[in-house]
């Protein structure tokens, strides 16, 4: 791991309980570049929207992000009662792991914080300390950039049970560590890119970032193109090497105040305007643009980077990703083995269905035979698709792992 990477803020697990399929898992040593792997209905999406569920209650409040997914008829593990459960471990550089705990349920159709924590281990022999304590909206939090057990605790009760205490006292300068985890998850980005979003005609206006649906590419084109003229020629060279005959893409100014996205390709002088620009170029450049930014979201989330590309291209873009660890981390779904073969071992998490329809997660690498096929030169990739994975694989057990292949936890 490089000294980069090393001071990156990271997760390091994942643990979700009674959130739809998710009834009870738990992902521990999650690596810089993590890549979800199953058969469809697997789980792989329901793991990917516990990170956007939690980035919209920090960003639009509790209510909205538990009424867009159908409350907790829809929500909750089917058969399962009790609260949905998400506890994250982070590891923020020069200070202890810390664990926060959201604990979520529903009382006539209206969603409350039924248990919200903050703790860290102060030494590898110290007890588990508790620096923010909150239930249905009251509880305490102690302050200060290095919180211990001495510090007194400050009772800082919330104006309702359905907001979240690191949302609400993350924004207090007294209370720094818990103001780290508010930006940290507030700076996420769980992607959502659509090609067709990208090919709209936004009003004119520079955009450093983004947005999760791709539908203001052309802003972020103008934004480079007139404040960093040397990472839009990183994201131009990197997309040559991927999309035969590209050569530039630019934002031009409409006379009625909009943007009009453009890509030239060889040999024409022409350029080709977006709308006319094929799916996979046009999500490949907004890959290529979220990974290529030199101050980027402390977390990066992407389903399904295949979809609309040919497959010689996904081994490249995995290739971005990993590289783009170097300054971020990057969490993605896959049904993909040429993505897949340019994967190692443990960056891979295959997902199944057990018998009573939840889902169960192991690492590629502790599957029985796999790290020595790719010493030997076998590719991920094509381990799973000739079946050697078997967990994860539709067509075999129905994608629960082979009687053969050890004992699952």
């Amino acid at each position: 791991m490089s000294t980069r990477q090393s001071t990156l803020p990271k997760i390091t697990n994942l643990k979700v309980q009674n959130y739809r399929a998710l009834k009870d898992i738990e992902l521990k040593d999650i690596t810089p570049f993590t890549v979800l792997l199953g058969p469809n209905g697997s789980g792989k999406s329901t793991v990917f929207d516990v990170f956007a569920f939690l980035a919209e209650c920090f960003e639009f409040g509790l209510r909205r992000a538990w009424d867009k997914r159908g409350r907790a008829k829809e929500l909750k593990s089917r058969g399962c009662e009790g609260p949905i459960v998400i506890e994250i471990k982070y590891n923020e550089p020069s200070f202890p792991l810390v664990t926060y705990h959201l604990s979520v349920d529903e009382v006539n159709g209206a969603p409350f914080v039924a248990e919200e924590w903050l703790q860290w281990r102060r030494g590898s022999k110290g007890k588990p300390f508790r620096f923010l304590d909150y239930r249905m909206g009251k509880g305490e939090v102690v302050s200060g950039e290095n919180p211990d057990e001495s510090d007194s605790r400050v009772p800082s009760p919330l104006k309702s049970p359905d907001m979240l205490a690191v949302n609400t006292l993350g924004q207090l300068a007294d209370h720094p560590r818990v103001v780290a985890l508010r930006d940290f998850i507030t700076g996420w980005y769980v992607s959502y890119l659509s090609s067709d979003s990208a090919r709209g005609v936004p009003d004119a206006g520079p955009h450093e970032r983004l947005s999760r649906s791709g539908d203001n590419l052309a802003n972020v084109i103008q934004y480079l193109s007139e404040r960093d003229p040397e990472r839009l020629r990183s994201i131009e060279r990197a997309l040559c090497a991927r999309v035969p005959r590209f050569e530039r893409v630019m934002a031009d100014l409409l006379s009625d105040g909009r943007l009009l996205l453009q890509l030239k390709d060889a040999p024409f002088d022409t350029p080709t305007l977006a709308r006319f620009s094929s799916d996979g170029t046009l999500k490949m450049l907004s890959y290529l643009v979220i990974l290529h930014d030199s101050n980027p979201p402390p977390f990066i989330g992407i389903e399904e980077p295949e979809n609309f590309l040919h497959p010689r291209l996904l081994a490249g873009l995995a290739e971005e990703c990993r590289a783009a660890t170097e300054r971020t981390q990057v969490f993605a779904t896959t049904h993909s083995p040429f993505f897949v073969d340019a994967l190692n071992p443990n960056e891979v998490r295959i997902l199944w269905r057990d018998e009573e329809g939840f889902t169960k997660s192991k690492i590629a690498g502790d599957i029985p035979g796999v790290r020595e096929f790719m010493r030997e030169g076998a590719l991920l990739g094509q381990l799973w698709m000739e079946g050697y994975l078997s967990v994860g694989d539709p067509l075999v057990n129905g994608g629960a792992p082979s009687k053969d292949l050890g004992k699952i936890n």
